[in-house]
């Protein structure tokens, strides 16, 4: 039997250029080939030649809409490994520091490719877990998490159709370290599900050309009453009006 190939996979990732676009689509967007030659700072050419190893590689694939192609991320699993080198990378790099993003608004709330992340998401994490709506299975350094029957009825009760959500093929929940936190964070379909839904309900935004989830006053509200959240006052950063 074949073994995987974990240095080819390395190497793929481990270019600059290429680092920086797979970066920059852990927002969840997708992006052209002109815009990631710009966040990878290099020219169209040498950008188009590593999106191809980067689709070949199937760390991205690529979407045509009329005379346009698309670049995203293959899939949430690319994402969270990226997540994790970042931790790596951080930790071993500045051991002892501050980790995690300088910017106030990326620390409190932003996007890890199609989930929240940041300190909202950790004290969600936190609260859903000892209100026992997620119940952590089983705990080897990485979480295993599943619904209880308790929040199966918690959520159901806020709109959320679990028939749907559970005949995807990606978990249910699961637990993502998160970056800046050092803790974990809720992933999965109801991560997703959880973040679309404060968004379509208007409590918060993404900031363009960001991952920052930036919360208006009212929804930052709604939201910690919701799901009950603890967080310092003097840990929020300010919230649009």
């Amino acid at each position: 039997m074949q073994q995987p190939d974990i240095a080819a996979l390395s190497a793929m990732i481990a270019e600059p250029a290429r680092a920086k676009i797979l970066l920059a689509l852990m927002a969840g967007k997708a992006l052209t080939a002109t815009e990631l030659a710009l966040e990878g700072d290099i020219t169209a050419q040498t950008a188009s030649s590593h999106l191809a190893k980067l689709v070949a590689g199937k760390l991205l694939v690529v979407r045509k809409q009329g005379r346009h192609k698309y670049f995203q991320l293959a899939d949430a699993d690319i994402a969270g490994l990226l997540e994790t080198l970042l931790n790596i990378s951080a930790k071993s790099a500045h051991p002892g520091v501050k980790t995690g993003p300088d910017d106030a608004g990326l620390r409190q709330a932003r996007i890890c490719y199609d989930h929240l992340a940041g300190e909202l998401s950790v004290a969600l994490y936190d609260s859903l877990v000892s209100r026992g709506h997620i119940r952590i299975v089983e705990d080897t350094g990485q979480p295993q998490l599943v619904v209880t029957a308790q929040g199966q009825v918690f959520f159901a009760a806020l709109g959320l159709d679990f028939e749907l959500l559970t005949a995807k093929k990606r978990p249910l929940c699961k637990a993502c370290l998160d970056w800046s936190e050092r803790r974990f964070h809720l992933a999965g379909a109801l991560g997703r599900w959880i973040l679309d839904d404060l968004l379509n309900k208007g409590w918060a935004t993404r900031e363009p050309d960001s991952r920052v989830i930036r919360f208006n006053k009212a929804g930052l509200q709604r939201f910690f009453s919701r799901y009950q959240l603890a967080l310092p006052e003097n840990r929020l950063v300010k919230t649009n009006l």
